[in-house]
């Protein structure tokens, strides 16, 4: 293998995977350690990835989030229909925590006024919840990542510790069977950690384009979800395997 062809391999396996460690890379490509780790420093100059303890990470998948006005337009369509389906999942008098997706802001637009509390990290939920008399909303704080209007960090985080919901409403970035879910930065990844912590349960709202997707950062095993709300363009297969592990799935 020539040394183009090993760097081209290293960045193709470091993007579909995520992160490798040194280890891994010397099996595959057949060469020392110290050959690898010479690798990674050029291709980290080269800016096609990121030297991390150990190994290295994808610069593909620690770009910077998608901004709010991007998303509310990718996939709308399916989003919306989510939305649809995942406020009937809603009774009188729950608590409900809705994250900061485009999905979660669809569901608060189309919430009826009736009574709830709402606990939310999300500018954009809060403030379509605002004109619902009967809703009580319930914001985290925190520091506002501006590009999705959500509340992250460490007050954010320790603001949770007050509460219990019945129900969560949870999205990400990428949904994976073996990896199973995960967000493009750590900052969102701890905010969603914290929430799945507190809900009694946990339901996942994920377009079909989301499944087969291992982000940047590791959130929780698929295993926390009591059910997921997609869409149709999601395999038979892979709706069967989530059925066999006692995942409830509702497609629209």
């Amino acid at each position: 293998m020539l040394v183009a062809e090993r760097y081209e391999l290293i960045v193709q396996v470091v993007n579909e995977r995520g992160s490798i460690r040194v280890s891994e890379l010397s099996e595959l490509c057949g060469v020392t350690e110290e050959t690898i780790r010479r690798d990674l420093d050029r291709l980290e100059s080269a800016g096609r990835l990121r030297r991390s303890h150990g190994g290295a990470v994808s610069v593909k998948e620690t770009q910077a989030e998608t901004p709010y006005f991007e998303r509310e337009i990718i996939h709308a369509d399916e989003k919306r229909r989510i939305a649809q389906e995942a406020i009937k999942w809603i009774q009188p008098h729950d608590r409900v925590l809705l994250d900061a997706s485009t999905t979660a802001w669809y569901m608060a637009s189309y919430l009826p006024d009736i009574p709830l509390t709402v606990l939310t990290n999300s500018v954009k939920v809060a403030s379509e919840l605002s004109g619902k008399e009967k809703i009580e909303v319930i914001s985290t704080g925190g520091r506002l990542a501006k590009r999705s209007l959500s509340f992250v960090g460490p007050l954010a985080e320790r603001s949770m510790d007050a509460y219990h919901v019945d129900k969560l409403f949870l999205s990400c970035k990428g949904v994976h069977l073996e990896r199973g879910i995960s967000e493009s930065n750590e900052q969102q990844a701890l905010v969603k950690q914290k929430m799945i912590g507190i809900a009694e349960q946990v339901i996942l709202l994920a377009d079909a384009s989301k499944f087969g997707v291992r982000a940047f950062t590791h959130v929780a095993e698929l295993g926390v979800a009591d059910a997921i709300i997609t869409d149709r363009g999601v395999s038979e297969e892979t709706v069967a395997e989530l059925e066999e592990r006692g995942i409830r799935v509702s497609i629209v």
